[in-house]
């Protein structure tokens, strides 16, 4: 079966001009390259208004919608005005839209800086949308499309495109591989990205999962990866304490003296997956209650304490 590919690109005056268009020719380079070429059809909308979106929509029946663009948090993604300024869509009025999509829209790309709100509202309605977390570099922005539909042309499923997109930010030596995230319909099972940067490991795992990683998900590993990041606990200096203090002996990993604290964090999860190490997962949700003794943090360290059973 043919599948759609519908862009809508947006890039209004007055706003920081973006490579959409280098975005757009790479995921197009991409595609015609791919392996199954012939199952994907590329179609584009620039300077896109809200009446384009549902003119788009009704003409062209995608299987895949991608935005490329701005987005402002809770005021919306930034499409144009009839004059060619800056209109905002918030995730409410796009989320109405795609509901009656809802029957051919397989995934929703928000390749626009502070979408996850947007992705949130969208994905009650849609089985995958991507976002983004917070404002993500132009560069970085291109690298994670450019990787998505590479692994989509190779017959790939969402959920490795996802993961090999942030694979693609990492491997062009950017640090802002945990921006992209993947929001799933409530109805699908979980499953959780094992994304591995080690020299001796494939980029991306996508054998089964242990029983840990069925009953965390991905919403649990960002939450672990990025508090362990802002906890100060994947700094060079403090590696060694803690993995001591989750029982694994720091010389018997070879992530160990990764450069970058999100490279660490990311292998020191992935790691704890592999090896299904319960003690461990337990443990550091302990180091970084220490942390984040109070709020949203503590009470999500709390329900992921509970998850692993320990």
């Amino acid at each position: 079966m043919v599948q759609t590919i519908l862009i809508l690109a947006a890039n209004p005056q007055g706003t920081k001009p973006l490579r959409l268009d280098e975005e757009v020719r790479e995921i197009d380079a991409g595609l015609e390259r791919a392996k199954q070429r012939d199952q994907f059809v590329l179609e584009q909308k620039w300077a896109v208004r809200p009446r384009d979106i549902q003119r788009a929509m009704l003409d062209i029946n995608p299987q895949i919608v991608h935005f490329s663009g701005h987005g402002v948090g809770d005021e919306g993604l930034v499409f144009e005005d009839e004059v060619g300024q800056a209109k905002l869509v918030d995730g409410e009025a796009l989320a109405g839209l795609f509901e009656l999509f809802a029957d051919q829209v397989e995934c929703v790309v928000l390749n626009g800086c502070y979408s996850e709100i947007q992705a949130l509202a969208i994905t009650e309605h849609i089985n995958y949308v991507i976002g983004m977390k917070k404002a993500i570099g132009d560069r970085s922005a291109i690298e994670f499309a450019v990787g998505f539909y590479d692994a989509i042309g190779s017959g790939r499923s969402i959920e490795f495109a996802y993961k090999f997109g942030c694979a693609a930010i990492r491997l062009a030596g950017l640090q802002e591989q945990l921006t992209p995230i993947l929001k799933k319909k409530q109805n699908l099972k979980d499953t959780v990205p094992e994304i591995s940067w080690s020299k001796d490991e494939p980029l991306v795992k996508h054998e089964s999962m242990s029983e840990t990683s069925q009953e965390l998900n991905e919403s649990d590993i960002q939450t672990l990866t990025e508090l362990l990041i802002r906890s100060g606990r994947a700094e060079y200096s403090a590696r060694k304490a803690l993995c001591l203090k989750i029982g694994i002996e720091p010389n018997q990993i070879v992530f160990l003296r990764q450069p970058a604290d999100a490279d660490f964090a990311l292998e020191l999860i992935s790691h704890l997956y592999s090896t299904d190490d319960k003690q461990a997962f337990y443990k550091i949700c302990k180091e970084l209650e220490n942390v984040f003794k109070k709020g949203k943090y503590a009470t999500d360290l709390e329900y992921i304490k509970s998850k692993v059973n320990c």
